[in-house]
């Protein structure tokens, strides 16, 4: 029986299977559908310290897989169905497959909602962006959508302000979730324009593998338009990967895994690191902190028993 268990291969994961590799204690780590996590769509991370000269998203996280095993951690592809952590040890459901784990380090991520168009998916980090944080310095001097309607589209749309020469807000509403205080400081922003009751159909040009335009379609006349754009960034939310906990451990209204005194979770032994327990940062480098709390603090409990 695996003395820690980690769920996930992103920058928090692999950081926890770095750290409790070197401890010794052997971790498997479950490598789930979504491999490497959000760094595996993001081309060029130039804000991980370093690397002065930047690293690719993929790259950086073959170069963590490879530290971890280097140290002995194991890496299993597989999916996370069903756990049950009522009893010690944890059981997990691993495809058809149940496993014990004495400890268990829950680093799934948050899957960023995605406009789910064709002409996305294969722009994606090549143009098309859930994180103006990771991706707005390459947008200096260039024109930006930001697609959304809450407190995230403000925020990301302010901080692409400071950068682009112009940033849209596209909101398929005419009405916006965002609070008062986030929408009135978009709107006091003179770099920052809204189109209402409009939603992107398409964005231009996959063949290019990059944005020069999107499609715009009023959703209540159906007139298209068709603007030039240099990017356009994804501000309608993120969903936890916690579904398989089946609201086992505290989570807030949304899902998020509740910790505290770092990474631990509602049920001693159980710890969470990375985005799927913080919906504020979601960077790179707060992931790998939180993965290297989580080890040390399954390693001092394993040592108490």
């Amino acid at each position: 029986m695996p003395k820690v268990v980690i769920m996930g291969t992103g920058c928090a994961g692999l950081t926890a299977a770095i750290y409790s590799a070197r401890a010794g204690l052997q971790p498997l780590v479950i490598e789930g559908p979504e491999a490497g996590g959000q760094l595996t769509i993001t081309t060029e991370v130039e804000n991980f310290p370093g690397f002065p000269q930047g690293v690719q998203g993929p790259e950086l996280i073959r170069l963590m897989k490879e530290q971890a095993e280097r140290f002995g951690a194991q890496i299993r592809i597989g999916v996370v169905t069903a756990a049950d952590l009522s009893k010690h040890p944890f059981h997990l459901t691993v495809d058809d497959e149940t496993l014990e784990a004495e400890t268990l380090i829950i680093a799934t991520g948050a899957s960023a909602r995605w406009l789910d168009i064709p002409s996305e998916k294969p722009l994606r980090g090549h143009g098309v962006s859930t994180c103006a944080t990771c991706d707005g310095f390459f947008y200096r001097g260039k024109k930006v959508i930001v697609v959304g309607g809450g407190d995230t589209a403000m925020e990301e749309s302010l901080h692409l302000a400071k950068m682009a020469s112009s940033v849209t807000i596209v909101h398929r509403r005419d009405e916006f979730r965002a609070s008062k205080i986030m929408l009135d400081r978009a709107r006091k922003n003179e770099k920052i324009h809204f189109i209402t009751d409009t939603v992107i159909d398409e964005v231009l040009d996959p063949g290019k593998q990059n944005v020069e335009a999107v499609k715009l379609r009023n959703v209540k006349t159906g007139a298209v338009t068709t603007t030039e754009v240099d990017g356009v960034f994804v501000a309608i939310g993120h969903v936890p990967n916690t579904a398989f906990l089946k609201g086992q451990l505290e989570t807030d209204g949304d899902g998020y895994l509740i910790t505290n005194h770092g990474p631990r979770t509602s049920i001693a032994g159980v710890y969470a690191c990375g985005d799927v327990q913080d919906r504020h940062y979601r960077q790179a480098i707060t992931a790998a902190g939180s993965g290297c709390m989580a080890a040390i603090e399954a390693e001092r409990w394993l040592e108490t028993k």
